[in-house]
């Protein structure tokens, strides 16, 4: 697969408003060893030397009304964005989480997928991104389960290092809230990072003073909320991360059984 059909494959929503320009000044190092007269990639390079813009071509995202159904492409490109943000938030890229992004992709996609992706995402680590922008672009065409998956992942990535710092905990959070995930929802997800007696609470949402039935009725709502099949969409690669999530959200739940003894 050349890297110009698999950019082209990966774009799809996301080659337009900020996402787009992000995606556009990354690849621009990669044009000259693109060759074919279809490649979308040459048809921006002549169009810029012709004066125009290639972006007026396409659909501004801040008009679409309705959400369009996100592809595993447009997560990816997302996770690549946001992940270069959370891997620069304690001022240095440790080359621990550099590997985990790089297997994370690897698993996901297989190897040669996962070097282009990586190849991508080392030019998009050397812009300065408006994190707000591009949040809000994802918050308006990307679903809820997909948003809370990325939110999962870009923990794990700042993780990857043995610790989570404060700057990134910051950062993730700020992401948080222009993805429009709930405050709630994030320390669900965050408590899956840490290892304390009330995170069990924490991952299904609720306090240690619930009843028994309440802790019922949150396990319930969360295991529909964080099932695999919400982001069955995304395809085959993005479940398994799911299928992670989902698990803890179990394993939560049988804690809480095994400590007040109910059934």
């Amino acid at each position: 697969m050349s890297f110009a059909k698999w950019i082209g494959g990966a774009i799809g929503w996301s080659f337009g408003g900020p996402i787009g320009a992000i995606i556009g000044i990354a690849l621009g190092s990669f044009v000259d060893n693109i060759s074919g007269s279809d490649s979308p990639l040459l048809e921006d390079k002549r169009s810029k030397k012709r004066g125009q813009d290639p972006y007026r071509r396409m659909p501004n995202y801040r008009r679409k009304r309705q959400q369009p159904k996100t592809q595993s492409g447009d997560f990816e490109v997302s996770l690549l964005i946001l992940a270069s943000i959370i891997i620069k938030a304690d001022g240095k890229q440790d080359q621990r989480e550099l590997d985990f992004v790089r297997q994370q992709f690897k698993s996901m996609y297989g190897k040669e997928r996962a070097n282009h992706a990586f190849e991508l995402f080392k030019q998009i680590s050397k812009q300065q991104i408006s994190m707000r922008q591009v949040c809000l672009q994802i918050k308006q065409m990307m679903d809820h389960a997909s948003r809370l998956q990325l939110i999962h992942f870009l923990f794990g990535i700042a993780k990857a290092d043995g610790y989570v710092s404060e700057n990134e905990i910051r950062q993730i959070y700020t992401m948080s809230g222009y993805l429009g995930i709930s405050h709630k929802d994030f320390d669900s997800i965050k408590a899956m990072f840490y290892n304390s007696s009330d995170n069990a609470y924490k991952i299904l949402k609720i306090d240690k003073t619930v009843s028994d039935d309440e802790v019922k009725r949150a396990y319930r709502k969360m295991a529909k909320k964080y099932h695999p099949d919400r982001v069955v969409h995304l395809g085959r690669e993005h479940q398994e991360g799911a299928e992670e999530k989902f698990r803890q959200v179990q394993e939560a739940y049988e804690h809480i059984q095994n400590e007040r003894g109910f059934k």
